[in-house]
């Protein structure tokens, strides 16, 4: 092992190449550049699901897990425990995993032959541990220690001091917390206005907790946030070319606050200069922290004993001696320690994970090709538009099994990027995925006669909220609360701890009957612009056609319209959970769907839009109507919202679904009930067990969202109709024939299908690495400022689901964490058209963030994606 010393001051000489580096390279190109390893991180009360690697799509999933876990000690893989546990539950079949590893090796160039290192990768892919006699050989370890191994990865000058990094972590998460606050703070920081790193360096002068030598370190510090991380790079003695390194080792330290800081620099336009303000905090502190004891010494190469297992696993499976390893070249040497690290940490669960995911996709495409053909020869009375979250899936299931129903699947918000403003609401709401930018702005609306009796309860109650809250912060009238507000708090507390179902039914009446929101309307025409966003309000009669078509063409509804079209948005119902807006319609920004599908029904409820659609060929009954309604899925059952004037055809089918609707909630709350966790016996009556889970505020498991996500289908209900899927598979409705161009394809992949992917890859991380992009046990959390949870009051802004959201207990997962199987079905050439047009979506694919297969609609065959097949499509 060499080591160099690191120096307080550099020499004229050395610090040149930093500022050569800077200015050949801007600073914010680094800083970009590191920020590749985080993601954006929204708020608690618009929770949305990321994708914690997307930044990294640029390479292999493996290459990515490569380098988070050499460089930082992050697995992106399930410990081997959990694939153990999917063996033993016959999830995967060694006939895959074997298969995956002849693969593996035919494609990797090996150092050593073929059956010797078979033997040695079939060993390492079942064996945990070396046999200690190999391990702790004598004439090994001497080997390890001679030998030259790698670099030894970049870290923080913080990190190389004991309990230093955790009192810069305390310093950074104290900052953030007062600057990014959401006004649930009494007092708000000064200067917040003039940005993170200004407002933290008029201030840090005075912060008690730092030292007097500390504070007068930083005394004289640049006051623009980029010079002062210019500065510390240079006191901290950073080398240009491990700049960018030592940037994502800082981000990485607290991802989520880091997340943070990149979500609200981009509502302002700023990502990069909102990054190199919280880097500029981070570093002058850690700078003032560790500047007694500069210079460091820096380990240049990896630890000899790091080597020691990968010589222990020649020795014992590559059945070497000491005499022939000293006999190798060092280039030999070097291929054959690269070889084995390289499979131990990150290709032998790279195959057992494509092991699982291969025996998901058979499993799944025997139930596809293998179903029975369902009886479509009566007319559909009612059809019903749902989201594509897997959670539609056995009510639409159940429901269709019941009567003369169709039900088709779409992306949450239909197609609709709009922002919503409620009734009386200061702060819009961008109702479409994160990934689309709102075009328009859709507000609610109330005749003045009803809207005056309502704002009054509504101020009414806004003030005792306000006064209580205001007294619980003062320093002397919070004394008197306790006294003025105990008995009702204690009685409120008993009744809902001692009996949850009736008193959680009994606050919720409550909170109805005195809001009582009157009847609103909604701006669909076109009339002005919004001041604050810029966006128009309403639709002109274009877009409304537009966007209706759109929808009805992705879909494949352009005909035989039934008399009724219900066009399902999604909510959850939960209390007392911090992650309420997680389990709502992520299509929809984290919120609940009610007022998009009442957008969507009101529009294509318009003569106007009618008659424009029949000049297209798209000619929809004056029988037929479109109806708002709401999936509740946390209780499995449908509400309506705004119903109209309904036809005498449209009543009747009407009423036979309100019958049917009943039946089908009960069915899909007994197959739902018996996955969830309970106390002691199942529940005898499913529909009350979930709306006691729905209305009880010490229920950590209301429902399981997403959870068990492991594919996404895009093709005709008909080829899954009456097949269990078990609430896994996001179903989005295609008919390839209404889309000779592949336009509605491309769009459904470039929309729906990359929200699914993140919803996939934000479970999977939560699962695979919840000590990391997990957010832990959800009883012990702490809701932060308005934005987000932590773990007490001093640790990392949590960014991703609680633990309870994705295993059944502490040592049982209830996700599997798989990567997405996107499945199409369309012809062969639809597909090679998609993957050649879309770079994006085939470097998804081609780097292993998601699978892709099709059937073709002609002949049935089922073609995975990937290999040759995927190499001989030609790229634009």
């Amino acid at each position: 092992m060499s080591k160099s010393a690191t120096s307080l001051e550099r020499s004229a000489k050395e610090s040149k190449p930093i500022g050569a580096a800077i200015e050949e390279r801007p600073l914010a190109a680094v800083v970009s550049e590191a920020a590749k390893v985080i993601a954006p991180l929204w708020p608690i009360s618009a929770f949305i699901v990321r994708h914690p690697w997307m930044g990294l799509e640029e390479r292999t999933f493996a290459d990515a897990a490569d380098r988070l876990q050499w460089a930082h000690g992050i697995d992106l893989y399930p410990p081997m425990a959990v694939f153990r546990a999917a063996l033993a539950k016959g999830e995967i079949d060694i006939v895959f995993l074997e298969r995956r590893l002849q693969r593996w090796l035919d494609s990797k160039p090996l150092p050593v032959r073929r059956h010797k290192a078979e033997r040695l990768c079939r060993a390492l892919l079942w064996d945990e541990a070396v046999p200690n006699d190999a391990l702790h050989s004598l004439e090994w370890a001497d080997l390890a220690r001679e030998t030259a191994w790698r670099m030894a990865p970049v870290r923080t000058m913080s990190a190389h001091l004991h309990g230093m990094s955790q009192r810069l972590n305390q310093q950074i998460v104290k900052w953030c917390k007062l600057f990014y606050d959401q006004h649930a703070a009494a007092w708000a920081l000064p200067h917040r206005e003039l940005g993170f790193y200004t407002a933290w360096r008029r201030l840090v002068a005075a912060d008690p907790a730092l030292s007097k030598e500390e504070r007068k370190r930083l005394a004289d510090w640049p006051h623009d946030g980029e010079e002062a991380l210019r500065q510390a790079l240079a006191k901290l003695g950073v080398r240009h070319d491990e700049a960018a390194a030592y940037f994502e080792a800082h981000l990485l330290a607290l991802p989520g606050w880091a997340g943070m800081v990149v979500w609200q620099s981009r509502r302002t336009g700023g990502e990069t200069r909102g990054l190199i303000d919280y880097l500029a905090v981070r570093l002058s502190l850690e700078w003032a922290l560790v500047a007694p004891y500069l210079p460091l010494e820096r380990e240049d190469d990896a630890d000899g004993d790091d080597v020691r297992l990968l010589f222990a696993a020649w020795l014992y499976w590559g059945e070497m001696t000491p005499e022939e390893w000293k006999r190798l070249s060092q280039e030999e040497q070097q291929a054959r320690l690269a070889f084995v690290d390289r499979f131990w940490r990150i290709d032998r669960f790279h195959l057992w994970l494509e092991a699982w995911e291969d025996t998901y996709e058979a499993r799944l495409k025997e139930a596809v090709l293998m179903r029975r053909k369902a009886d479509e020869s009566k007319p559909a009375e009612a059809q019903l538009l749902f989201c594509i979250d897997v959670r539609s899936e056995p009510f639409r299931r159940h429901l269709e099994a019941i009567g003369p129903f169709e039900t088709y699947g779409c992306a949450g918000f239909f197609g609709l990027p709009i922002q919503t403003r409620a009734l009386d609401s200061d702060d819009p709401h961008p109702s479409c995925p994160a990934i689309v930018a709102p075009q328009h702005e859709i507000r609610e609306t109330a005749a003045p006669e009803e809207a005056r009796p309502y704002r009054r309860r509504r101020d009414a109650f806004r003030f005792v909220g306000q006064t209580f809250k205001k007294i619980k912060q003062h320093l002397l009238a919070g004394l008197l609360l306790p006294e003025m507000s105990g008995l009702w708090l204690g009685l409120h507390t008993l009744a809902r701890s001692a009996a949850p179902s009736w008193a959680g039914r009994a606050v919720r009446l409550a909170e109805a009957a005195a809001e009582q929101k009157p009847k609103t309307a909604l701006s669909l025409h076109r009339h002005g612009w919004d001041e604050s966003t810029g966006l128009p309000i309403g639709f002109t009669t274009e877009e409304q056609v537009q966007y209706v078509k759109q929808l009805l063409v992705n879909i494949g509804l352009t005909s035989s319209f039934a008399p009724l079209v219900v066009v399902c948005g999604h909510e959850s119902e939960t209390a007392n959970n911090p992650y309420a807006s997680a389990l709502d319609c992520g299509a929809c920004g984290g919120a609940a769907g009610a007022l998009n599908a009442r957008v969507f029904a009101a529009l294509a409820n318009l003569p106007e839009v009618r008659a424009a659609l029949a000049d297209e060929g798209i000619i929809i009954p004056d029988e037929t109507v479109f109806v708002p309604a709401e999936h509740m899925t946390t209780l499995d059952e449908l509400r309506w919202l705004d119903v109209p004037l309904l036809s005498e055809s449209a009543e009747a089918a009407f009423r036979k679904l309100e019958q049917a609707l009943h039946e089908a909630s009960r069915r899909a709350n007994a197959e739902r009930m018996t996955k969830l966790p309970h106390v002691g016996r199942a529940p005898r009556d499913p529909v009350a067990e979930a709306q006691r889970r729905a209305v009880d505020w010490s229920e950590i498991r209301p429902e399981w969202g997403l959870a068990g996500n492991a594919a996404f289908l895009i093709g005709r209900r008909q080829l899954t109709k009456e097949v269990n899927l078990d609430g896994r598979v996001f179903l989005h409705s295609y008919d390839w024939r209404e889309d000779p161009t592949g336009e509605a394809l491309a769009g459904i992949i470039a929309g729906p299908a990359t929200v699914g992917q993140w919803i996939n890859l934000q479970y999977y991380a939560s699962t695979a690495v919840p000590h990391y992009y997990g957010s832990g046990d959800k009883t012990i959390q702490t809701v932060t400022g308005g934005i987000g949870v932590m773990q007490g009051n001093g640790s990392d802004l949590l960014a991703g689901l609680p633990w309870q959201s994705v295993a059944a207990s502490d040592h049982k997962l209830f996700h599997s964490p798989l990567r997405l199987l996107v499945i199409i079905e369309a012809p062969s050439h639809y597909i090679e058209r998609l993957l050649s047009d879309n770079e994006q979506f085939r470097r998804k694919v081609q780097n292993g963030w998601l699978h892709l297969a099709s059937i073709d609609p002609n002949n049935g065959e089922w073609v995975d994606w990937e290999g040759d097949r995927l190499a001989s499509v030609p790229q634009c």
